[in-house]
């Protein structure tokens, strides 16, 4: 009788699979700070990343890179600052955005 709660979270766990990141996660680790959706804030939009990056096979490493080390130049002048908190969410948010 012990096993069934532990047997039917694991198997939500498998039906559920990976997380997928959205709005919320961006909000978790403060993106929507600098960043919104469709409109630029002190940060380009994600649908601009989105549209930049567009067909590029590398996109999602490039930009889980510059979230979790940050960047310069690729916006215009306003720098993005290392994101360290959101290392572990950096590849999920940059799927995300390129979804967008």
């Amino acid at each position: 009788m012990r096993f069934i709660p532990l047997a039917l979270v694991t198997a939500g766990l498998l039906i559920a699979g990976p997380v997928m990141a959205d709005e919320a996660l961006a909000k978790k680790n403060m993106c929507m700070n600098c960043h919104a959706i469709d409109k630029k804030l002190m940060g380009p939009s994600f649908k601009d990343i989105a549209a930049k990056y567009k067909g590029n096979k590398e996109a999602e490493k490039t930009l889980t890179e510059s979230i979790a080390k940050g960047s310069k130049g690729k916006f215009g002048a306003i720098p993005m600052p290392p994101q360290p908190k959101a290392e572990g969410d950096a590849a999920a948010l940059a799927k995300w955005i390129m979804s967008l």
